[in-house]
């Protein structure tokens, strides 16, 4: 095949998966599997580099076509608006030749059999070269932060003196972070490992597990992966084990566990002090749990079942500690996930509130007397942490709230909210992070 033809089947796969996200509602991640065996495995990193780049910039892109375009495009044709974002994002934000991207883009026309509108990609390319569309500062607020409307107006009215850095936060590329096994090494000497390899790192005094890379690298390209040493995982994530299981010993259940970073974690500092219990919905991710735990070398009970509903899968024996990492907007994470700033809608909000109210309520029976329980989300929205936290503390007479920050460290990097702490994205290149620590008193 020759180079441009390859190139124009990569442009043209990424057009495809991001129109499939926009216009279809597909996930990123299930497109990119669906998609990714359509192009040499040398080109799947440019592939996902032009996915995400062109979803984090979707409003960006939208603004400079429709103002490069004299007509909209027919309804049949969106699959061209996705490859000329697709273009305009090589154009503007990669290193990538000018004219490469534009023979390669007009190229990918005739690969998703638009052969008509060839003539029509090769020409606002080149037009948005030529007036240089690229220093035109958008006029809308959406397009000027790529976010959506509503999810701009949350984000000011829960953070107003915040909300332009986490805006920006969300539209960096996220680093790539490791948890250390403890049992195997630590953070310096793995940093040592890595050096001796040519691969620059930093360490985090708040989690001392964590390791940012400076640059991603395939997970075979790590010294230790395969067998156990490392796991990926961002720095905020890994302040759960710790936050719940200090000091903890027994029956340990981690609710909604899928993808397993979490419970391998809590199995690497609890050892064989702690029995746990991983539950989650999906039988499938449940199996990524399994398989997450078996590189680690640990076991866990593991079931598929709805953690709201434990009169289905409980056995009455109660917990000493309990980890929710309940189900959410993701809004914490979007830089690592561009499309839920598309796939989101304000109403998913509060529907996730109401799902993380009755998880709280269902699981709160199951934990023993002066046991822990840990609600963790992903979001940096108040109505999905400490307005859900707070109300189920006004409702519930056994439960309290204790002091999480007993590190320096961590409290220097979190924000105290009514009830829990807030982690912020980009806060030290972590993730957004919501934690709120609850003791079940007699």
């Amino acid at each position: 095949m020759s180079g441009i033809r390859r190139g124009a089947r990569l442009r043209a796969t990424a057009a495809q998966i991001v129109d499939a996200v926009v216009s279809d509602g597909r996930s990123l991640d299930a497109a990119l599997r669906a998609s990714e065996d359509r192009v040499a495995a040398d080109d799947r990193a440019l592939l996902r580099l032009l996915c995400y780049g062109v979803l984090r910039h979707y409003w960006r892109l939208q603004f400079w076509i429709e103002a490069l375009l004299d007509r909209p495009l027919k309804p049949g044709d969106r699959v061209v608006n996705a490859l000329l974002a697709v273009g305009l994002y090589q154009l503007n934000d990669t290193r990538i030749p000018d004219h490469a991207v534009v023979s390669q883009t007009v190229e990918a026309a005739r690969s998703l059999r638009r052969p008509k509108l060839a003539s029509l990609i090769n020409a606002i390319l080149r037009r948005a070269l030529r007036d240089r569309i690229f220093d035109t500062l958008p006029s809308n607020e959406c397009a000027l932060h790529d976010h959506p409307e509503w999810l701009l107006d949350v984000l000011k009215t829960d953070w107003p003196d915040d909300w332009r850095d986490i805006v920006a936060a969300n539209n960096a590329r996220a680093p790539m972070w490791l948890r250390v096994n403890p049992a195997a090494t630590s953070a310096p000497e793995y940093a040592e490992q890595l050096a001796a390899q040519e691969i620059a790192c930093e360490l985090l005094a708040a989690a001392p597990q964590a390791v940012r890379l400076t640059e991603p690298r395939p997970v075979d390209n790590l010294p230790g992966f395969a067998s156990g040493h490392v796991s990926v995982q961002d720095a905020a994530a890994q302040l759960a084990a710790a936050l719940l299981i200090d000091g903890t010993r027994g029956r340990v259940l981690d609710a909604c566990a899928a993808p397993g970073g979490k419970s391998g974690h809590l199995l690497e500092l609890g050892g064989d002090r702690i029995d746990l219990t991983c539950v989650d919905s999906d039988e499938m991710r449940l199996g990524t749990v399994a398989a997450n735990l078996d590189r680690l070398g640990f076991d866990a009970t593991l079931i598929a079942a709805d953690a709201s509903k434990p009169e289905e899968w409980w056995d009455g024996s109660p917990f000493n500690a309990i980890l929710l990492d309940a189900p959410c907007s993701a809004s914490g994470v979007i830089r690592r996930h561009p499309d839920i700033k598309l796939l989101r809608r304000a109403s998913d909000v509060y529907k996730g509130a109401a799902l993380q109210a009755r998880l709280l309520a269902a699981l709160w029976p199951l934990l023993a007397v002066d046991g822990r329980l840990l609600y963790v989300t992903c979001s940096v929205f108040a109505a999905e942490n400490d307005a859900v936290v707070a109300r189920f503390l006004r409702e519930t007479g056994d439960a309290r709230e204790y002091d999480l920050l007993q590190n320096n460290n961590i409290r220097d990097l979190m924000r105290s909210k009514t009830c829990g702490y807030q982690i912020l994205p980009g806060t030290a290149g972590m993730d957004g992070f919501y934690y709120a620590g609850l003791v079940k008193v007699s």
